[in-house]
């Protein structure tokens, strides 16, 4: 279950059409030439510092954003992703989403040493422990355990920490039967 927070609109107009009334409008425009300065730049150093210091992102040492990466324009603050961990090409990390009724916020952590495939979203509320693989292509829109490698749409878990390490042989290759 996803941990996020739900706030009602009592308007006739959809929630984000009050998207201004629950964050800045300056902020929002300030976060998207951020983001878009980030999303191209081949630099992960300077990414990095972008998102942190520009951004208020929590971003662990030698994570790695790929080019065309997207975190939340509205609310980055809400990320956070620990240490030697890669973000894919062109993934999406949301810490919100306006429905026809209501708004819901909530905070993404991602672990250390997690591995996110291309294309993938993830969806506010979301926790993904130290050392998980998430595929390509996936919608991350569950937990996904620890060591976990998981995938698909709708995501679901593949091989769980255990699993991952039943099928590796004693000198760590993967076995035979794999």
């Amino acid at each position: 279950m996803r941990r996020t927070e739900r706030y009602k609109v009592h308007h006739k107009a959809n929630s984000l059409w009050q998207m201004y009334s629950t964050v800045s409008f300056f902020k929002i425009v300030k976060n998207f030439i951020v983001i878009q300065v980030a999303r191209y730049t081949p630099f992960l150093r300077m990414k990095n510092w972008l998102y942190r210091h520009l951004l208020r992102m929590k971003v662990g040492e030698r994570t790695s954003f790929a080019l065309m990466a997207m975190p939340d324009s509205m609310f980055p603050e809400k990320i956070k992703v620990g240490d030697n961990s890669i973000i894919g090409y062109n993934t999406t990390i949301l810490a919100h989403e306006y429905l026809i009724t209501e708004y819901r916020l909530g905070e993404v952590h991602i672990g250390n040493e997690v591995m996110i495939g291309a294309n993938s979203t993830i969806l506010p509320g979301v926790h993904i422990g130290d050392g998980a693989i998430v595929s390509a292509a996936t919608l991350v829109h569950k937990d996904v355990p620890a060591g976990a490698f998981a995938g698909g749409n709708p995501m679901r878990i593949i091989y769980t920490k255990e699993e991952m390490e039943s099928r590796q042989s004693p000198d760590g290759h993967e076995g035979r039967n794999s």
